[in-house]
């Protein structure tokens, strides 16, 4: 069989497809549930050490600073495969899924600080001096009116980061989660037919199309302060 009807059946082949699309659908609520789990825990503790850096503790500063480049140079996969392999051997062990929504989420942390701190860095050195007119101290000028200003900046970066990040849980599938790829390679194998991956590049387009979309849509509409 060869041509379009052989691409159809290799493919494209729906009785196969019918047959594995509830494992697919699975994996699809996992990868969502995994997705929103990285996004939160990584930009809520990026967002923390960009605070902690703005504070000014040269020794803090330095080890934020070893923690983000350490983060962003590391390949995500290597992080994902040393953790879940390399803490049993210090009596931890984490799951698959746990595995990599911690790697991700330092990944994203350490990408989302550099961001943070950039929109704290730009915010113009005269709404600190209005705080302080205003008898404010340090924390109160920090984090309502700087911080607003600053997020408000680094929104489209850091949407584009995220999104980034965040597909990198096919990852996962490496250390046996059955997220859509996971479970994609598993339809795969058991069937003999490499539809059921036709089905995940489907899923994975369900998925991050919109997110892309919205992305997108925030680049054009975020306005930054001052321009």
């Amino acid at each position: 069989m060869g041509g379009l009807d052989g691409f159809a059946f290799t493919f494209l082949n729906a009785k196969v497809m019918a047959e594995w699309l509830p494992k697919i659908a699975e994996g699809f609520v996992l990868t969502v549930a995994l997705a929103a789990l990285i996004v939160v825990a990584g930009l809520a503790l990026g967002l923390g050490l960009a605070v902690l850096r703005a504070m000014g503790l040269r020794v803090l500063n330095w080890g934020i600073v070893f923690f983000v480049d350490l983060f962003r140079a590391l390949p995500p996969l290597v992080i994902i495969v040393l953790l879940y392999f390399g803490l049993p051997g210090m009596g931890i062990s984490l799951s698959g899924f746990w595995a990599t929504w911690l790697s991700l989420s330092l990944v994203l942390a350490a990408f989302s600080e550099e961001i943070f701190w950039a929109g704290i860095t730009a915010t113009p050195k005269g709404q600190w001096d209005a705080g302080k007119a205003l008898g404010l101290r340090f924390l109160p000028i920090l984090f309502r009116i700087v911080l607003p200003q600053a997020v408000r900046m680094v929104v489209p970066p850091l949407t584009n980061r995220t999104i980034a990040i965040t597909k990198g849980t096919a990852l996962a599938s490496v250390v046996g989660v059955a997220e859509i790829l996971g479970a994609a390679q598993s339809a795969m194998a058991f069937s003999g037919n490499p539809s059921p991956l036709t089905l995940g590049a489907i899923a994975y387009a369900l998925l991050f199309l919109p997110v892309v979309g919205a992305g997108r849509w925030i680049e054009r509409h975020v306005t930054i302060p001052g321009r």
